[in-house]
């Protein structure tokens, strides 16, 4: 296999320490920690800027967040790995559960279930992803969300359910 060295990219990324975000997480409820991402106060996590997510809108059981996909997330086929709409859905889907929970309060993916639509290229441009709430619980928080162009054509679809529980809080081990 030949090598063209003037076909050769690269990308580079920097993010913030997410020890400081993770500081704060167990101390303000979703909503404050989201108007914190979103004023910058608080730094987002380092997936937002390996894969290009930026927080667009939160309210409460409800998020929506933008894309943009570059050749970096390309596959073999000459199409955005559908791995970047399922990380962008699952993002959307944790996020809205996380806008209803209290200070002290997390929470982890059960199932996840994503249906592609349509294939996603460089033409298709700027993704949004919007997440909501469906119904909130104690313990389960269910979610549904969608993926689509800037225009509003619909490229995927995913729902969730996450478990809820209390922050544990990291201390010295022994």
């Amino acid at each position: 296999m030949s090598t063209n060295a003037s076909a050769e990219r690269s990308e580079t990324f920097t993010w913030m320490d997410p020890a400081i975000a993770l500081e704060q997480l167990p101390r303000l409820s979703g909503l404050d920690y989201f108007s914190g991402l979103r004023d910058g106060s608080i730094p987002p996590p380092p997936i937002a800027s390996l894969m290009n997510f930026d927080l667009v809108d939160a309210k409460y059981g409800h998020v929506e967040f933008q894309c943009s996909p570059g050749e970096a997330h390309y596959n073999p086929l000459g199409m955005v790995h559908g791995g970047l709409a399922c990380t962008l859905l699952d993002t959307v889907l944790g996020c809205a559960a996380h806008t209803t929970l209290e200070a002290g309060v997390g929470y982890t993916s059960i199932d996840l279930a994503v249906r592609y639509l349509r294939p996603i290229t460089l033409r298709t441009g700027a993704l949004r992803a919007e997440g909501s709430v469906v119904k909130a619980g104690p313990r389960v928080v269910f979610t549904e969300g969608r993926l689509s162009t800037a225009s509003g054509e619909l490229l995927a679809t995913a729902t969730s359910t996450l478990l809820i529980f209390t922050h544990q809080q990291s201390g010295p081990t022994t």
